[in-house]
């Protein structure tokens, strides 16, 4: 949906999964929308660079999250979760993947 006004569909998938998770950190972006690695360090860097997410180190891990200080931040979260209403459902599964661990002897 935001593709063409944000320029890739992978920055428009991070800043989803951001708005929905939180938080998040490369690898696991990369297992969760089934993408490489390196694209998505490339577009959080540049995401990071425009002051949009920050990231802090939580042990050696670098997480990424949005920017409570980005200037745009309050008009930004309404546009991206118009833009996610309109998604198909099968896209919108992705981004509500289980992060967690399930409680042991806990059935599927």
């Amino acid at each position: 949906m935001l593709e063409p006004l944000l320029g890739s569909p992978l920055k428009e998938q991070l800043l989803y999964f951001l708005m929905l998770q939180g938080e998040g950190y490369p690898s696991g972006l990369a297992r969760s929308l089934g993408r490489r690695l390196f694209p998505i360090q490339d577009q959080l860097r540049k995401l990071e660079d425009g002051g949009i997410v920050v990231s802090r180190l939580k042990g050696r891990t670098r997480v990424y999250s949005l920017n409570p200080r980005y200037a745009f931040l309050k008009e930004l979260l309404p546009l991206l979760l118009k833009a996610y209403e309109y998604l198909p459902k099968k896209e919108k599964e992705v981004f509500k993947e289980r992060t967690r661990p399930r409680k042991g002897g806990k059935t599927l």
